[in-house]
């Protein structure tokens, strides 16, 4: 008879398993459900703590992704902001002014904590069947075969393992060893300098709905402040701070707004880091938001880059697991989002050095610089108070392909709706008719126009309204090559 202490083990068997329930994960099992995709959800935590603002800015890409999951009221209950300005000291430098090309449903930007956001995705979580989630689960281990990946937990039962055909890694910046068990690296940099994150509730009727980042304010001399608006009456607070510093959170706050009743909701100190795995894909696991990069939160790349990776894996796993695609498409999704990651680490690490040079020559560029910003309009595209994400535009080998379509009409519907659906290809060729990998819709002529398409071209349109190519000749020869292509069919 064996030990009866030992932990009785017991698989799950489900077809995708999403370590790490945070806003990444969330959104991979919501698309992965959307294309009839069951998860299992696993989080180390007991339960959802809603404290603290976190990533709180989300592009209209983000928001239009979260609204094909059904969550779309994140965009209605964020406040919305159009104008970013930019101080010296107490002298406004410049602003601009925020759009989004098309006829986007969705503000360039709203402002809506992390802490909401968990809870409108948890909310469509429990209305889908396809999701189960349980929290109190660490994961222990992780072993891949030919045909499947072994996760080993310990939860309130003990130990436990699930067996998936694939993983999800979507277990934030602490997924340290999950990233050992995998055998990936995660180098890059840590920052030594110290922000203090603020959440206050003022209410300040006067004061305009914009980012606000100021460069050596009085109330902050030598270092920058970064002020974003919140539902509520509340304003997030970044500053830069001494290592010799407390927090001094009263002290700070009356300096910004004055002398005027306030809350303070939540704080706390940080330091940046800039860190990218060397692979996204390992076999049957791929990794994705914070636990494949981690990158200074200027320019709000963070969050929206990884809700970025979740859709990108999402339609190309639906497609492998329903038997359209092989597994070598998802090795595409590697080469597509590290690249994008290497970007985004791009970005911000020169807002970084910018905001904080790291030696005296590098400072005495950039007092030059913002001097100069004071009376040269060419000198502000110069100042880099964070470079505002966008969705990334992918190399598909085609220098007119490979952006994110943009948010027009296509009849009733918006095109990114269509899109969403799966392949699709846009052509004026009457006799193309829709097949069982790509559905066929006629070219407006405002769709024609926004995208530039020439006459008698077919676009092909992936499951993530990027375009995947730009078809010349007789479509019916053209477009199934270029299915294939897309779907990494031999």
């Amino acid at each position: 008879m064996g030990d009866v202490s030992a932990p009785v083990v017991v698989p799950v068997v489900v077809p995708v398993v999403v370590i790490g329930n945070g806003p990444v994960g969330q959104t991979a099992a919501l698309l992965l459900a959307r294309r009839g995709v069951r998860s299992l959800v696993l989080d180390a935590a007991e339960a959802r703590v809603p404290v603290g603002s976190r990533s709180i800015c989300h592009q209209a890409h983000t928001l239009d992704i979260w609204d094909s999951v059904g969550v779309g009221r994140i965009a209605e209950e964020g406040v919305t902001w159009t104008v970013a300005r930019t101080f010296l000291r107490d002298e406004e430098l410049f602003h601009i002014t925020l759009t989004d090309p098309g006829d986007s449903p969705f503000p360039p930007w709203v402002n809506l904590s992390q802490a909401r956001v968990e809870t409108l995705l948890d909310e469509a979580i429990a209305a889908t069947p396809e999701i189960e989630v349980r929290w109190s689960h660490q994961v222990v281990g992780i072993d891949q075969h030919d045909d499947r990946v072994v996760v080993r937990v310990v939860g309130p039962s003990g130990e436990q393992t699930v067996e998936a055909e694939y993983a999800v890694v979507a277990a934030g910046a602490h997924a340290t060893d999950v990233r050992r068990a995998l055998g990936v690296s995660f180098d890059g940099e840590s920052f030594p300098d110290r922000f203090l994150i603020c959440d206050v509730r003022c209410d300040l009727p006067t004061r305009a709905l914009e980012r606000r980042f100021h460069f050596d304010p009085v109330w902050n001399p030598g270092r920058q402040v970064l002020i974003h608006p919140c539902p509520d009456s509340t304003f997030r607070i970044d500053w830069q701070v001494g290592d010799g510093e407390g927090p001094d959170d009263v002290t700070r706050v009356r300096q910004v707004f004055g002398d005027v009743p306030f809350e303070m909701l939540w704080s706390t100190t940080y330091r940046f880091h800039s860190r990218l795995v060397d692979r996204m894909r390992v076999g049957r696991v791929l990794l994705a938001g914070d636990a494949a990069h981690l990158m200074a939160p200027f320019g709000a790349r963070g969050l929206n880059s990884g809700v970025a990776d979740a859709e990108n894996l999402a339609w190309k796993l639906a497609a492998v697991l329903a038997g359209q695609a092989p597994d070598a498409l998802l090795e595409s999704y590697h080469e597509e989002r590290h690249v994008a990651a290497r970007e985004n680490l791009a970005v911000t690490g020169a807002t970084m050095r910018f905001l904080v040079p790291p030696d005296a020559a590098a400072r005495a560029t950039r007092e030059q610089v913002l001097e100069r910003a004071r009376t040269d309009p060419a000198a502000h595209a110069l100042v880099d108070s964070g470079r505002l994400s966008q969705p990334f535009v992918y190399d598909v080998g085609d220098e007119r392909a490979g952006a994110l379509v943009p948010d027009v009409r296509l009849g009733d519907e918006r095109l990114r709706t269509f899109a969403r659906r799966g392949l699709l290809a846009l052509t004026d060729d009457p006799a193309l008719a829709s097949g069982p990998d790509v559905a066929v819709r006629r070219m407006t002529p405002g769709v024609a126009a926004a995208l530039g398409a020439r006459p008698e071209e077919t676009w092909l349109l992936r499951p993530d309204a990027h375009v995947a190519a730009v078809l010349t000749g007789d479509p019916a020869l053209a477009l199934p090559a270029a299915v294939d292509q897309v779907l990494a069919r031999p």
